[in-house]
């Protein structure tokens, strides 16, 4: 059968349930990653295997594994998890890879899955490489055996382990709208010693309250209103899979993840003077500016969390993150991102101090920006479109194009990209007025649709 080419993505395979994702096409993916992951480069002969609380996610699982398992692979299925449960069990099992099943923050339509080799996630080339064999149908044949292992103990005790007790009592509302956070999330937070207020910790992939994207300040309302009723200094939301986080202070305000970025950077800069912190190009100047504040080398690079954790490792960063709220420790950790051990961990890092976090806020580097801008747009113009912004902003301004058109304008910068998991171009700006950022933002704005009429930016 024919498989949808536009479901391979830079970092992961994405798509839509029953029109690109069904269990044949999760069989044949299955086929295509147990064939790849036994090449001579590789030679791996054992995955795990874990999927989402998405209600498709179950069968392609399944459908998965029976296809790993006909190319000779043996698999450990972890059932239901966090995606970073997942990439905990590639160092906790005998696995040489894994696959997590999973639709992170996309709509409810959609599902996906990252592929793991050794104990990281693989992107570009060696995704189109499953491609090609599952186009090919040269599928490796095998009789792989197939078992079952819970590893949601060991990865909730791995972080309370690293992490300790908390300096001083500390009261947290949590929301994980109904997706894997509600697991683990409130029970690593109370072994370290903090007081959870839980929402929708029930897991349900219906999303019967909010959709799970701690990006969208929507979401995050009912997160706002119970932090202020109990009047507790912070709140904490996950996405469905747990690997991006959101936070609230007392008086409401998102403290988005460059914020997040700039607190750790100054825990773990304390530690390690001089080193690299890596972020995307979606976060704040004033990120690079307290990196710099704080003796590190701030090192700007493109959106996505298999990219991020490769430069971490050629870079040798302790520390990565993304404005999206993946955020990635080395330092005292496997490397990954891991918003269950990021909430913990900011738990820590906030106890240890006598200010509350809103007082923290008020004392960051002050620009005005706009959330993270979704801009539909058909899959095959997205590139064409970002390459037309890209030539004409570059012979009038400096343009970083590490990843899309980041168009710095001395006050304030313009960002538009394309991006690698749905069918968008996502926008951003940022000043250090609110007049000069309505400014840059029209500037950017109407040159894209001059270039593409057809695209409605909803700003």
């Amino acid at each position: 059968m024919d498989v949808n080419p536009d479901i391979f993505r830079e970092y992961d395979i994405r798509g839509v349930v029953d029109r690109d994702l069904t269990p044949e096409v999760a069989e044949l993916l299955g086929k295509g990653y147990g064939t790849y992951v036994q090449q001579p480069e590789r030679d791996v002969h054992r995955v795990s295997v874990g999927y989402d609380a998405r209600l498709s996610s179950p069968a392609f699982a399944e459908a998965l594994t029976r296809g790993i398992a006909s190319t000779g692979v043996n698999v450990i299925q972890i059932g239901m998890v966090a995606t970073p449960t997942l990439y905990f069990s590639l160092y906790h099992l005998d696995v040489g890879g894994g696959v997590m099943i999973t639709g992170s923050h996309n709509p409810p339509e959609f599902n996906g899955f990252k592929l793991g080799v050794g104990k990281t996630t693989i992107y570009g080339d060696e995704i189109q490489a499953v491609r090609q064999i599952i186009d090919e149908g040269a599928f490796a044949t095998g009789q792989g055996t197939i078992t079952e292992q819970d590893v949601g103990d060991a990865y909730a005790d791995a972080i309370v382990g690293r992490l300790g007790t908390i300096g001083r009592p500390l009261h947290v509302v949590v929301d994980a709208g109904n997706g894997m956070g509600g697991v683990y999330g409130p029970h690593i937070l109370r072994e370290i010693g903090a007081e959870v207020t839980e929402l929708y910790c029930e897991v349900d992939g219906h999303f019967p309250n909010h959709h799970p994207d701690p990006t969208v300040p929507e979401y995050l309302t009912d997160l706002i209103a119970k932090v202020q009723e109990t009047g507790v200094q912070l709140g904490i939301a996950w996405d469905g899979d747990a690997d991006r986080i959101g936070v609230v202070d007392a008086q409401g305000r998102i403290v988005w993840g460059d914020q997040l970025m700039m607190f750790f950077s100054r825990e773990v800069l304390s530690a390690r003077p001089g080193a690299p912190i890596i972020f995307d190009v979606k976060c704040s100047q004033g990120l690079v500016e307290e990196i710099e504040r704080l003796g590190g080398i701030p090192v700007m690079y493109k959106t996505g969390h298999s990219l991020i954790k490769n430069k971490m490792r050629e870079d040798g960063a302790p520390l990565a993150g993304e404005m999206s709220g993946h955020l990635f420790f080395a330092d005292q950790y496997f490397g990954y991102d891991d918003a269950l051990y990021a909430a913990a961990r900011f738990v820590r890092l906030l106890a240890a101090q006598e200010k509350s976090l809103a007082e923290w806020v008020d004392e960051l580097p002050r620009y005005y920006a706009t959330p993270e801008t979704r801009v539909e747009c058909p899959e095959e113009r997205k590139a064409a479109i970002v390459a037309q912004m890209v030539s004409y902003f570059q012979a009038r301004y400096e343009v970083n194009t590490i990843d899309g058109a980041r168009i710095q304008f001395g006050d304030g910068w313009g960002l538009i990209r394309a991006s690698n998991t749905q069918p968008v171009l996502v926008l951003r700006f940022e000043a250090r007025t609110p007049k000069r950022l309505d400014e840059i933002e029209d500037i950017v704005v109407q040159k894209l649709q001059e270039i593409a009429p057809e695209i409605e930016v909803p700003l």
